[in-house]
């Protein structure tokens, strides 16, 4: 059993209408914009440490509108602290270290696509990954139609900071976890898909051996 969990969420590239086209308008990509996570312990959920970069997309290097009023991130913000794709990455598979990844929805697949994306050849991927939401799900909460943000409010946490920045949602979906574990919910991290998560990687690491 892993002794820290990472709960991790991104803002990408988008449009008014992005969503509901699946970025397949011409030049629309999901490149990250910002990487926000929280490590928390496995048995007690408290926080340990955070992460919160700001990565500065290649191919449409300007934020749009809706984005900037969406996720509170301006292009001159941007500009001053944003760091490359590769280095934000890196720094962040630093922080995830030996701990189990999870987030609200298939962000693991996000990163995949930015990995693609950038013509990255055998870069290193996340070890353990699940979607919490899965967990959520199985404990009541609908999820259809939400987002990171809304988690905490759903399973009875305020929510504090802004909506849509990443960091501020990782907290909102920890602190969800951390409601519904008090209500008497089995800790995702302990018995939940987490541990399915990291007992499929042990299997996938000892292949061969």
């Amino acid at each position: 059993m892993a002794a820290t969990a990472i709960v991790f969420d991104l803002e990408f590239t988008s449009w008014q209408g992005a969503l509901r086209g699946r970025w397949l308008a011409p030049g629309q990509f999901k490149e990250v914009v910002q990487i926000g996570a929280v490590r928390l312990d496995t048995s007690s959920l408290a926080e340990l440490a955070a992460c919160n970069l700001l990565v500065r997309p290649r191919l449409n290097p300007q934020l749009s509108d809706y984005l900037v009023e969406l996720t509170g991130i301006s292009n001159a913000r941007m500009s001053q602290e944003g760091v490359d794709f590769v280095p934000a990455y890196q720094a962040f598979l630093d922080f995830c270290a030996d701990g189990i990844a999870c987030a609200f929805g298939r962000d693991d697949l996000v990163l995949a696509e930015n990995l693609t994306l950038y013509g990255l050849s055998a870069p290193p991927r996340l070890r353990r990954y699940f979607n919490i939401a899965e967990w959520l799900r199985a404990n009541g909460i609908e999820t259809k139609g939400r987002h990171a943000c809304d988690v905490g409010p759903l399973c009875g946490a305020h929510f504090v900071g802004q909506r849509h920045d990443a960091l501020d949602d990782a907290r909102s979906v920890a602190a969800g976890i951390r409601a519904l574990v008090h209500r008497g919910a089995e800790n995702p991290f302990l018995t939940g898909p987490g541990v399915r998560a990291s007992q499929s990687y042990a299997c996938l690491t000892n292949q061969g051996h």
